[in-house]
């Protein structure tokens, strides 16, 4: 496996765009993943993300896509995601990357009012039309497992079941270590989404709510999960997820201390190529 960091351990510190892509390579990793927003990004920036890609010999792996309203219960509103989400698409082409990383919604008004049976339909409705999209562009879509209680693909069961609904190749799962861990799934049970793993994120959390903290200051213990990946067949790039550093003037040493500590516990495993 390979080992990455998702740019957007970055945000809401005095590192830019482009020096945060160097000390991304600089402290060690293999590949990248980027979090822009293609509807916020201009021409000059596009070039310059995609340039200091390549001067510091760190390729793309995915672009990162929170489409929150891919369910919404207004046409627009979801043609709008769908849209959007294209724009990601073109991005990660163009940083000839491998997938988009997306995120999908929640149910709106605790499931009740409009009915979740069709807010599941909207989401894997057009997550198919996203995949046929992405596979035009030899892409593929890596579906996000989130942990919250409203969230509409939250275990790995739903995502089996999301994944064989939208019924199409192109339509993969991204395993969220510490997501599985909150969702109260097991490590083996990653072996039921076997094949279909398109992207790993990576980070530690206390046990009950969303962390994105670097490995050892929480209470995931990650060697039986990467374990369970690598016997699910999947053999391709861990990203670490670190988004709003409590110390954002010290964000060098918090993006090294995960890197590290991520470092030791593949290598530990065998796992790291």
């Amino acid at each position: 496996m390979k080992l990455g960091l998702i740019s957007s351990a970055w945000l809401g510190t005095s590192v830019n765009t482009a020096r945060g892509i160097e000390l991304t390579k600089e402290i060690g990793f293999d590949t990248i993943d980027i979090f822009a927003d293609p509807y916020e990004l201009s021409t000059k920036e596009r070039r310059l993300i995609r340039d200091a890609c390549l001067s510091s010999g760190l390729p793309v792996v995915s672009t990162v896509c929170c489409a929150l309203g891919i369910a919404d219960f207004n046409k627009p509103v979801r043609q709008f995601h769908v849209e959007r989400a294209e724009r990601y698409l073109d991005l990660c082409y163009e940083l000839e990357g491998k997938n988009l990383l997306l995120v999908l919604g929640e149910y709106i008004w605790e499931q009740e009012v409009i009915a979740p049976a069709d807010q599941w339909k909207w989401a894997v409705e057009h997550v198919r039309e996203l995949a046929a999209y992405a596979a035009d562009l030899g892409l593929e879509l890596a579906i996000e497992l989130e942990p919250f209680h409203m969230s509409i693909v939250n275990s790995i069961d739903l995502m089996k079941r999301f994944l064989e609904e939208v019924d199409h190749p192109s339509a993969k799962a991204n395993v969220d270590i510490s997501h599985v861990l909150l969702t109260g799934d097991a490590a083996e049970d990653i072996g039921k989404l076997k094949g279909r793993i398109a992207h790993v994120h990576l980070s530690d959390c206390d046990g009950k709510k969303h962390g994105d903290l670097p490995p050892g200051r929480g209470v995931v213990n990650f060697p039986p999960y990467l374990k369970a990946l690598v016997d699910a067949g999947f053999n391709g790039t861990v990203s670490i997820e670190l988004e709003y550093s409590p110390e954002p003037a010290r964000i060098v040493d918090w993006v090294r201390e995960a890197y590290e500590a991520t470092d030791k516990i593949m290598r530990d495993l065998g796992v790291r190529n």
